[in-house]
């Protein structure tokens, strides 16, 4: 059974980092692309970063530019989402997202990838 796990959410103060887990199991992410999405309560679900199947492709919003950074390591099966100078605004849902086809000009549309995570949820708070 293919399945994606997220872990690493939690609450932290404006500032803070958080460093996301996105571990696959009953297949090798290797040949996959990985996004990250986010869901905040009455919002609809958007691309947060991606990462190509070799890692050699990144994206990102413009809303994390410069304080996420998204990285793999294919020997562990696992994507990682590095996450500094957290604002308010970032408290959301996090799922990560796998599919073998999916192509960095599409990366933030979700409906490219076929694996879902079931989410962890992330709140930036004082």
């Amino acid at each position: 059974q293919l399945q994606l796990v997220e872990s690493g959410g939690g609450l932290v103060q404006p500032g803070g980092s958080l460093r996301l887990s996105c571990a696959a199991s009953g297949f090798t992410l290797d040949v996959y692309s990985i996004g990250w999405f986010r869901q905040a309560p009455g919002k609809e679900r958007e691309g947060v970063s991606y990462i190509s199947s070799t890692g050699g492709t990144t994206k990102y919003a413009d809303s994390v530019k410069g304080r996420f950074t998204i990285s793999r390591d294919n020997a562990k099966n696992t994507v990682y989402l590095q996450m500094n100078s957290l604002k308010p605004e970032d408290t959301a849902v996090y799922y990560c997202a796998a599919d073998r086809y999916v192509y960095s000009g599409a990366w933030s549309l979700a409906e490219k990838y076929d694996y879902w995570g079931q989410g962890t949820q992330v709140a930036v708070s004082s």
